[in-house]
C-alpha cells in the first residue's frame, strides 16, 4: 500500500491535484463566491466547450499528431447544424447527426492532407484553420443566426436540486455532452486495441507500421475523433450562447491546448491521460476564474494561460530529460 501510494505521488497528474486543492483553497479563503454550488455549476457549464475539445485534441497528440484547426471546425459545424434545424425542422437527433457528420468531414480532411502529402499536422491544420474559417465567413457573410427552434433554446434540465437560497442546479446539455466526451475519450484511450494502437502509433510511428498497425486508418480515425468532437462541441457553444456566430469561436485554440499539455499530454506523441488532461482543465478554469473573483483585468487571462504552457512543456522538457539520463 504504501509503495502504491509513493508511485502515485510521483505522477504527474498527483502533483497537478495537489495545484488545483491549492489553488482552490487560496481563492475558498480570500472570495466569498469561490466555494459556492452556483460557481461550481458555472464552471463547468462555461468551459465545457473548451472540455469537449480537449478530448477530441487529447486524442490527436497521444497519437503523435497537432490539429489547431477545432475552433474552425466547431463554427462550420455549428453554423450548418442551426441552419439546417431552421430550415427543416430537424429535432434532436438530426441535428446532432448534422453536427457530428459535419464535424468529422472537416476531421477526415485534415487526416487526408496529414497522412496523403506526408506534411506535418501543425502546418496542415494551420491552414486548413484559415481554410475553414475563410469559406465560412465568405458564404455567410459573417450573418449571426439568432432564430434557434424553440426546444434547441430551451436544451435540458435533468436531476434539479433547489438548495437553500432557492437557487436552482441541474444537469443542463454543456455539463451532459462533457461527461459524454470526456468518458468516451477515456473509454477509447484505456480500454480498446483500438485505443493502444493509437499509444503505439504517436510512441513510435515507424515501429507501429513494421509490426502491422494500420497506420494510415489510424492518422484517419484521430482527426475524425477530433472533428466530432468539434461538431459535438459546437452545440454545446450554440445551446449555451442562445445562438450562433461564426465569428466567435475563431482564437479560442490556446486554453485548449494549454489543458491538454498541462495535463501531461506530450506533443511528441504516445502520451496523454483523460485524468491529466481533466486536471489541466480543472487548473485552468479555477486561475480564470479566480482572476475574475480577484478582479484582475480579463486582459490578463491569456498572459496567464501562455505561461501556464510554457511551464507545462519546459516541465515536460525536464522530465523527458531526467528520463533519459537514468536509462543511459
Amino acid at each position: 500500500m504504501a509503495e502504491r501510494m509513493a508511485r502515485l505521488a510521483r505522477t504527474h497528474e498527483f502533483r497537478l491535484l495537489l495545484a488545483v486543492l491549492a489553488l482552490s483553497t487560496v481563492l475558498a479563503l480570500t472570495t466569498d463566491g469561490f466555494l459556492t454550488a452556483q460557481n461550481f455549476f458555472d464552471l463547468l457549464t462555461v468551459n465545457a466547450f473548451a472540455g469537449i475539445l480537449a478530448a477530441g485534441l487529447l486524442a490527436v497528440l497521444v497519437a503523435g499528431g497537432i490539429d489547431i484547426s477545432f475552433t474552425a471546425t466547431a463554427s462550420v459545424a455549428q453554423y450548418v447544424a442551426m441552419t439546417a434545424a431552421n430550415a427543416w425542422g430537424l429535432d434532436w437527433l438530426s441535428v446532432f447527426a448534422v453536427g457530428l457528420a459535419t464535424g468529422t468531414a472537416l476531421g477526415l480532411v485534415n487526416g487526408a492532407l496529414v497522412e496523403g502529402l506526408r506534411i506535418p499536422g501543425i502546418i496542415v491544420t494551420i491552414a486548413t484553420l484559415n481554410l475553414f474559417y475563410g469559406l465560412l465567413v465568405f458564404a455567410t457573410g459573417g450573418r449571426y443566426i439568432h432564430a434557434l427552434p424553440d426546444w434547441f433554446a430551451t436544451g435540458i434540465w435533468w436531476f434539479e436540486v433547489i438548495d437553500g437560497d432557492g437557487i436552482p442546479y441541474a444537469v443542463n446539455l454543456q455539463i451532459l455532452l462533457l461527461v459524454l466526451a470526456l468518458g468516451a475519450t477515456a473509454a477509447l484511450l484505456g480500454g480498446t486495441s483500438l485505443g493502444r494502437q493509437v499509444r503505439a502509433l504517436g510512441g513510435n510511428r515507424e515501429a507501429a507500421r513494421r509490426v502491422g498497425f494500420p497506420v494510415p486508418r489510424l492518422t484517419f480515425f484521430v482527426y475524425g475523433w477530433m472533428g466530432m468532437m468539434a461538431g459535438l462541441a459546437s452545440l454545446a457553444q450554440a445551446q449555451l450562447a442562445q445562438s450562433v456566430a461564426p465569428t466567435v469561436l475563431v482564437g479560442r485554440e490556446l486554453d485548449v491546448l494549454a489543458a491538454v499539455v498541462l495535463g501531461g499530454a506530450s506533443l511528441a506523441g504516445g502520451v496523454g491521460s483523460v485524468t491529466g488532461t481533466i486536471l489541466g482543465l480543472a487548473l485552468l478554469a479555477v486561475m480564470q476564474n479566480g482572476l475574475v473573483l480577484a478582479g484582475v483585468s480579463s486582459y490578463w487571462s491569456p498572459f496567464f494561460t501562455g505561461l501556464v504552457i510554457v511551464l507545462a512543456v519546459a516541465g515536460g522538457a525536464a522530465g523527458q530529460r531526467r528520463a533519459a539520463g537514468a536509462a543511459a
